[in-house]
């Protein structure tokens, strides 16, 4: 059915005849997969453990009314108390009238301006990376890239949000506490029991600052400095740390992930590869770049683009109806799960060409006009989309100039890799890569 063709059907959308407890289960994407085929693109699913229908939409006029133009009629959906456990209150997980002041405050943190800023901290983290890749390619050592890929997002995000704090509080950063997150990648009780502990870390941090007055230019000092600009009023020390847990792990899991999966679609298309190596070639080291300087890498923007289209590693969005509402022409009851994957969306056939290929063209100039907004989602959409997006981009833009002129990976298991798809959209199996210098 085109997508200019919606109707208003009567009664309930299709229904799956077994019940699934969908998104709780590990072979939840491939049935989202395998039933978006046979339904298109709205169904539901009855949920056993929790006695209700979960709704599936994914068409990008539904995406748009969930995330945008209703989107007060939805709270955040299934999975969000485990995500709670494991950060509090924080941007993520709460809601309403909270929710709103805490974004007011953390939003002038994650400024275009603001963010160029942490240019020298991605730079140095890189520097310390690259080094390891050449040696590992005078040794014809291979080289882990999942957890490289990992540990720099985690680096770089740490020093971002503690500068020198964090070296002086927890001695050898060999030893980091925080590097619990790249070890572990189940979000189950024991890991949120054992993440919320490094909030002693973090309090000794603020309490710190606040006894002797040191200022420091890093998310810290602007989220103790923020105030509301409707009240005046700044954060308490809870939700201080809740904040900033939260950004250890959003800052940390997105870009990781995304950049594992550009590294691996490139070294599968050579003329890709070769494309962003001319690139960044010519425009030269970015080491020290503003917002404006990445933006001469409109190559390297879409590989990223196209990777997070393919690979999108919030691979799933809940949300929970408040009142009722009209999905895919049908009457949504309140209290509805209802769940979009951009995975789904972003290989939608009747959006997107040859769905399944990697086509970073798709989004250079001119290619993207008269697209549907809302067909591309790998940062969400509306009030709620993801914060961190002007971090994520500039990061992943300076790691791929510095790497890309010095560097050629090579996998040491060509072929197809396995999806593993929990909180976040990762390989099953850690992806490994000979390094060869250029």
């Amino acid at each position: 059915m085109p997508l200019s063709s919606r109707r208003s059907p009567q009664g309930d959308p299709p229904s799956i005849p077994e019940p699934h407890d969908l998104g709780a289960t590990d072979d939840s994407l491939d049935r989202m997969l395998e039933w978006f085929g046979q339904h298109g693109d709205t169904y539901r699913v009855f949920a056993p453990a929790r006695n209700s229908w979960t709704w599936v939409v994914h068409h990008p006029d539904d995406v748009k009314r969930v995330l945008v133009t209703n989107h007060r009629n939805y709270t955040k959906g299934v999975g969000i108390d485990r995500v709670r456990m494991l950060l509090g209150n924080g941007i993520m997980t709460s809601e309403g009238e909270f929710w709103r002041r805490q974004r007011r405050m953390l939003q002038p943190a994650f400024h275009r301006r603001v963010i160029q800023r942490f240019a020298g901290v991605i730079r140095d983290r890189n520097a310390a990376l690259f080094e390891r890749w050449a040696a590992a390619a005078r040794a014809s050592q291979p080289v882990n890239l999942t957890h490289a890929m990992s540990e720099l997002a985690l680096e770089i995000i740490l020093h971002a949000i503690f500068s020198e704090d964090l070296g002086r509080l927890v001695g050898d950063l060999a030893d980091n506490p925080f590097m619990l997150v790249t070890r572990e990648s189940k979000r189950d009780p024991r890991f949120a029991y054992e993440f919320r502990q490094l909030g002693k870390v973090v309090q000794r941090i603020i309490r710190q600052r606040r006894a002797t007055g040191r200022r420091q230019f890093d998310f810290t000092q602007m989220l103790m400095e923020s105030v509301d600009p409707e009240t005046g009023q700044g954060m308490n020390e809870r939700e201080l740390l809740d904040e900033i847990l939260t950004l250890v792990v959003a800052g940390h899991e997105t870009t990781a992930s995304a950049l594992n999966w550009t590294w691996w679609l490139l070294v599968q298309h050579p003329e890709a590869e070769r494309r962003l190596h001319d690139e960044n070639d010519r425009v030269g080291d970015l080491g020290l770049a503003s917002y404006d300087d990445v933006e001469r890498l409109p190559c390297t923007l879409a590989t990223i683009q196209e990777s997070m289209r393919l690979y999108p590693p919030g691979w799933l969005l809940t949300r929970r109806s408040i009142g009722p509402d009209r999905l895919g022409g049908y009457a949504v009851p309140p209290g509805t799960d209802v769940f979009i994957s951009p995975f789904v969306v972003h290989r939608h056939p009747l959006i997107w060409d040859n769905a399944t290929s990697f086509d970073p063209d798709r989004f250079g100039a001119g290619r993207t006009e008269g697209r549907h907004r809302f067909a591309y989602i790998p940062f969400a959409a509306g009030p709620r989309h993801c914060i961190g997006e002007n971090l994520a981009t500039f990061e992943m833009l300076l790691h791929l100039n510095g790497a890309l002129r010095r560097f050629k990976l090579r996998p040491v298991v060509p072929g197809p890799v396995a999806l593993e798809a929990r909180i976040n959209l990762r390989p099953a199996q850690d992806v490994h890569m000979r390094v060869e210098t250029r």
